[in-house]
């Protein structure tokens, strides 16, 4: 089958396009998919960098791709949820930027009906994050004031929708078009964080979440009520200003397995939330897709399409 590979790591150049042996169920808990289309996420461009070697080593050659949406071709013997023939996303870690892929069977769940594979495989990562991070840890509840910090962002996007439909009011920042696409998925207020100072414009926060990271995160502080939270999905906040300012302030890692997509999906399948696709790349062009989501300023998911 054909598949993306990297030897070494380094920048998108090592990345090709090669072919492997299509893999196979091994044990009886797995699934294996022909995969339609593929997401590219920042997690698969650090891990090809090789900086995430500490945290979260891979060993070489690397096929990348952490999560999928197509079609159930065979399945291990345990495997009572997912049949040949339905049409799912899934969760693999790895393995994703290829024709086939293996998922276990608490990682998979049933595609929504009113999606596109490319708009569903957008989903995965999105949804399990906002859930983590509005709702396991957040507690976000109704008439809280949460603030998102790159709302336009794909995570962000799917964040601003989820917060409203739990009936949160939402403050989100974007700049560009980010700050139209955030109004029409229902952002109460928008901030402009080119032009505007977020702490200047907001306050009394239960939750921020920041979605981009980088020197702006020590001003989303000056934002929370005491006692309130700041969580990040890019870089552990300060410690100090957590104690300065008597808050929660924590990175938080997504739980994306697929009971944690349920709420999420469940609003997909009702028309509540809507899937942002920035882009499309054919398999045969990931080094240009991860470098398109290098560049920053991505309004959505970039996802690549697998043509069989």
């Amino acid at each position: 089958m054909k598949a993306i590979q990297y030897k070494a790591f380094g920048n998108s150049n090592v990345i090709e396009l090669v072919e492997v042996p299509q893999p196979e169920i091994n044990n009886e808990n797995q699934v294996l998919i022909q995969v339609k289309a593929a997401s590219v996420n920042p997690l698969d461009i650090k891990l090809r960098s090789g900086i995430m070697q500490q945290i979260r080593p891979v060993n070489l050659p690397f096929v990348p791709g952490a999560d999928v949406a197509g079609i159930v071709v065979a399945t291990g013997e345990k495997v009572t949820q997912f049949k040949a023939g339905d049409q799912v996303i899934a969760v693999t870690r790895e393995g994703g930027y290829a024709e086939y892929a293996i998922a276990n069977e608490s990682n998979v769940a049933i595609k929504p009906t009113n999606a596109s594979f490319e708009e569903a495989t957008s989903l995965v990562v999105n949804i399990g994050t906002a859930q983590s991070v509005l709702f396991n840890e957040g507690k976000l509840a109704k008439d809280q004031k949460v603030l998102i910090q790159g709302a336009a962002g794909a995570t962000g996007a799917t964040m601003v929708q989820m917060a409203k439909n739990a009936g949160a009011y939402v403050i989100a920042t974007a700049s560009g078009q980010g700050i139209a696409l955030v109004k029409s998925l229902g952002a109460d207020e928008v901030i402009d964080y080119k032009s505007q100072d977020v702490s200047l414009l907001a306050n009394n926060i239960d939750l921020v979440v920041d979605c981009a990271g980088g020197e702006s995160q020590h001003k989303l502080f000056e934002v929370l009520k005491p006692g309130g939270r700041l969580f990040s999905i890019v870089s552990p906040p300060s410690a100090a200003l957590a104690e300065k300012y008597q808050v929660d302030a924590r990175f938080i890692s997504s739980n994306i397995s697929a009971g944690s997509l349920a709420a999420g999906l469940a609003l997909v399948n009702e028309g509540k939330l809507r899937p942002i696709v920035a882009k499309t790349f054919p398999l045969d062009e990931a080094a240009q897709a991860q470098d398109f989501v290098s560049a920053g300023g991505v309004n959505g998911k970039v996802v690549l399409v697998v043509l069989q």
